[in-house]
């Protein structure tokens, strides 16, 4: 079996840890590769090389660094194909899904090719009696990146990206399930030019998680996974007095009015909520439709479109809608959980358990569920599912609508359609969740603005990517200058007078 080993100053290296985990493909089911998992001296070796990388790395000036970055993205490009191979082989999403994940980190990289404009300063002139006050932003030092599973390229992308391009060295951590694609991004960032040590990519579990964390030497780190690790990452990150920026779970709804297109609210819900297996914290995972009638209109779109879709292997192409979950925990876990919403006195539309494909009976496969006459204290309802299941809450009025929204404890992302304005511009104003899409079912901002959720979907001040990721990965410094030059239009000044 293959061997994935750290990249550590732009090469293999071997662990020193002595343990390993294996990658599965969740297609089916069989090991396909061996990782080693870092220690904590490793981590603490790993981290001191980097040190070293980024202080010359600072020193390079910023338009240099974007020059890397125009290289990359260059790179990525003419590897697409080979990124998205990487990605459907260890995550098991469709190859048209994988491209789309390698081309949301893309814009991400593309933005940093702009990194001189993001990094400029503030100067005043003459704020005093020849008194000049200037901020500069000057990097952090090493940063860490910890990413999850559902997107082994965008994610990297988006923390790695900013954080190097603004002059930081960084230590990736990708998942354990899903890391293949980290690597070969990382290899491609060398290509592209940037020096041996910035970026440094270990694999790693809780241990490798617990030196980033405790580690004096990394400024920041960057987090995105379940709601419960996001907390732990986000308080020991803090306790240790680093910057944390961490992204936890979701539970997205959208609002169906009675006024809406149903067809293209069906339509949206079917990719919302059942492309990538459901593995998305974007994912619309609760329908909220508003009336009896506008309900019972929904289900009867739904239900057929729902039967209608494909479930298979990545390898089959065009003719597969989605493939399979990432693990036999989370196939089991899902179909527990469907389990109970039937015990709890959901309605199953549509039941996906038990799905065997033939030549892929080892796969993880779950096959696509869908609820009515949910109530939000069902189980289905209060946990982020994570898999290809949508609920519906019944609700007879837009103000239970939006309360229902308000009052979940994620605040991650939204929607709703309709075809009033007034009623949509409110909802955008009143509702407690980071991103709204307004008959746009996964309104995931464009990659010069900025991602990210509310209430227990985030934890930290400042967003991915954009502007907010070259603040949260920069330290303002500011000066204030005056030069005693004693003569001044021929008359000697008086300093003391002008204090």
């Amino acid at each position: 079996m293959q061997q994935l080993n750290h990249f550590v100053d732009g090469e293999y290296v071997d662990g020193t840890s002595g343990r390993f985990t294996e990658v599965f493909n969740p297609a089916t089911g069989e090991a396909q590769l061996k990782i080693q998992l870092a220690g904590k001296d490793e981590v603490d070796a790993i981290v001191e090389k980097a040190a070293i990388a980024q202080q010359a790395w600072a020193r390079v000036n910023p338009q240099r660094r974007a020059r890397v970055f125009m290289k990359f993205g260059q790179l990525i490009n003419e590897n697409m194909d080979r990124l998205a191979e990487a990605i459907s082989r260890e995550h098991g999403k469709t190859l048209p899904d994988a491209r789309g994940d390698v081309q949301r980190g893309l814009e991400v990289v593309e933005v940093c090719m702009g990194a001189p404009a993001m990094l400029k300063g503030e100067f005043t002139d003459n704020a005093g009696p020849d008194i000049d006050i200037y901020a500069m932003r000057q990097p952090l030092g090493v940063v860490a990146g910890i990413t999850p599973f559902n997107f082994p390229a965008m994610i990297p992308l988006w923390k790695m990206s900013p954080a190097i391009a603004a002059g930081n060295a960084m230590i990736l951590k990708p998942s354990e399930r899903a890391p293949t694609c980290a690597f070969l991004l990382a290899e491609l960032l060398h290509e592209a030019g940037l020096p041996k040590g910035v970026l440094q990519v270990v694999n790693g579990d809780k241990e490798a998680v617990d030196a980033l964390l405790d580690n004096e030497t990394i400024q920041a780190v960057g987090f995105v996974g379940s709601t419960p690790i996001a907390q732990y990452i986000y308080g020991r990150a803090a306790t240790n007095g680093k910057r944390a920026q961490c992204f936890g779970g979701a539970k997205n709804h959208m609002v169906i009015m009675p006024d809406a297109d149903i067809d293209k609210a069906a339509d949206a819900l079917l990719g919302a909520g059942f492309g990538a297996a459901g593995e998305r914290c974007m994912a619309i995972s609760v329908a909220v439709p508003v009336g009896k009638e506008t309900a019972d209109k929904l289900v009867e779109k739904l239900a057929p479109r729902i039967e209608a879709l494909k479930v298979g292997p990545y390898t089959a192409g065009d003719d597969v809608d989605y493939g399979p979950v990432i693990t036999a925990a989370a196939k089991d876990r899902i179909e527990g959980l469907i389990a109970s919403g039937v015990e709890q006195g959901a309605t199953l539309v549509t039941d996906g358990r038990d799905l065997k494909l033939q030549g892929y009976e080892g796969g993880f496969y779950v096959g696509p569920t869908m609820f009515d006459n949910v109530t939000p204290d069902m189980e289905i309802y209060k946990e982020e599912i994570f898999g290809p299941v949508l609920s519906q809450v019944r609700v007879e009025t837009y103000e239970e609508a939006l309360q229902l929204v308000m009052d979940n404890e994620y605040g991650n992302g939204t929607a709703i359609y309709t075809a009033d304005g007034d009623t949509a511009r409110d909802y955008a104003s009143r509702v407690n969740v980071g991103m709204v899409g307004i008959n746009f079912p996964i309104p995931v901002p464009l990659s010069y603005y900025s991602f990210g959720g509310w209430k227990k979907s985030a934890f930290g001040d400042l967003n991915q990517y954009g502007s907010d990721a070259f603040r949260f990965y920069t330290k303002t410094k500011t000066v204030t200058s005056r030069w005693y030059s004693g003569i001044k239009d021929g008359h000697e000044l008086n300093f003391k007078a002008l204090d």
